[in-house]
């Protein structure tokens, strides 16, 4: 078993795969700056498998930092969460989003490669295909002129990927992500995003909660069928398994080139109104809603065909939107009842 890097491993899939990763026998080591997550998921995460992981609060935008880091620690491979992740906050503040997701995984990679470090899982995403011509989106759907700042990161860290591995000793798996959602089924860790929620579930559990009082269902005029956008929601657990195919892929050698690319989804759509109806279903609970204009940034609808990634990594979603959230729904009232004490 491999020792594993995980940068931003304290955040919502990093701290899954973190827990994935120990329970399938490897060491890891977690990198965070805590801009936007806890130290106490250390906690969750040493509940659920027993073990605390080493843990380094470090900004990847700190090239010596990163460097030193890198001399320091005898590592087999990389799997790298740390990025700003907001749609609509990339578009209000571009610069940091260049910055903090290009800058440091220059650093990341330029590191890694004068230790000799050769395997990488880059936290991709579907934003890449923008409004992909057809659904579901294949790996071979065009990747299209980004609709945000934060897309287009993503976009970049795959292209210098793609760059680098021609040239360099370094193999490398690109997940495109779609909409991942949903918390351990332990409840010790989950998605717990500092201040106003930016995605939708988050936002669901917390309006139901009475933390946020009113849910924003941004436009309901899309070509859809009920006119609300429609996602490809993953359970976050689901997600983090893949983490793992990718890097076991990796590590043994099983990669058939250099750079690959594996969409991560469920292979289904689900607009917002029907999230919305299915989380009142698992939670009892009615959420207060209402419609408003659509949001900068966003797209009709985006769901993905899995076939490669199910086929190649040995991977498949296992739970569905109503697993996803009802755990989701768990964590947050184990949240509320912590606050509440």
């Amino acid at each position: 078993m491999g020792k594993i890097l995980v940068t931003g491993g304290l955040g919502f899939i990093g701290s899954h795969t973190v827990v994935e990763l120990q329970e399938k026998g490897h060491d890891v080591l977690i990198i965070d700056d805590l801009s936007n997550s806890r130290p106490e998921v250390l906690d969750g995460i040493a509940a659920i498998t027993g073990v605390y992981p080493e843990f380094f609060k470090l900004d990847l935008k700190d090239k010596t930092a990163v460097f030193e880091f890198m001399e320091n620690q005898q590592i087999d491979g990389v799997i790298h969460f740390a990025a700003s992740k907001a749609v609509g906050e990339s578009v209000e503040k571009p610069l940091l989003y260049y910055e903090n997701n290009i800058a440091a995984l220059i650093y990341l990679l330029q590191a890694m490669l004068a230790n000799k470090v050769s395997s990488f899982i880059f936290s991709s995403s579907c934003t890449v295909y923008g409004q992909a011509d057809e659904l579901p989106i294949t790996e071979n759907a065009p990747v299209k002129s980004a609709e945000s700042p934060y897309g287009n990161t993503k976009q970049i860290g795959e292209e210098i990927l793609q760059d680098l591995t021609k040239v360099e000793d370094l193999n490398a798996i690109a997940l495109r992500y779609f909409n991942p959602i949903g918390a351990h089924e332990s409840a010790h860790i989950g998605e717990l995003p500092l201040g106003i929620p930016q995605n939708l579930i988050p936002y669901v559990t917390q309006t139901a909660a009475g933390i946020r009082e009113q849910l924003s269902v941004f436009g309901d005029d899309y070509p859809t069928p009920d006119g609300t956008a429609i996602r490809d929601y993953i359970h976050v657990v689901d997600l983090a398994k893949a983490h793992i195919s990718a890097m076991e892929r990796l590590l043994s050698g099983k990669n058939r080139s250099r750079m690959e690319f594996f969409n991560v989804g469920t292979g289904k759509g689900s607009s917002v109104l029907e999230v919305i109806r299915a989380f009142e279903e698992v939670s009892g609970k009615s959420l207060n809603y209402k419609i408003v204009g659509r949001r900068e940034g966003d797209i009709t609808a985006a769901y993905a065909d899995t076939t490669l990634a199910n086929k190649e990594l040995g991977w498949k979603a296992g739970l569905d939107l109503r697993d996803a959230l009802r755990s989701a729904w768990k964590w947050q009232e184990k949240q509320s009842r912590e606050t509440d004490n």
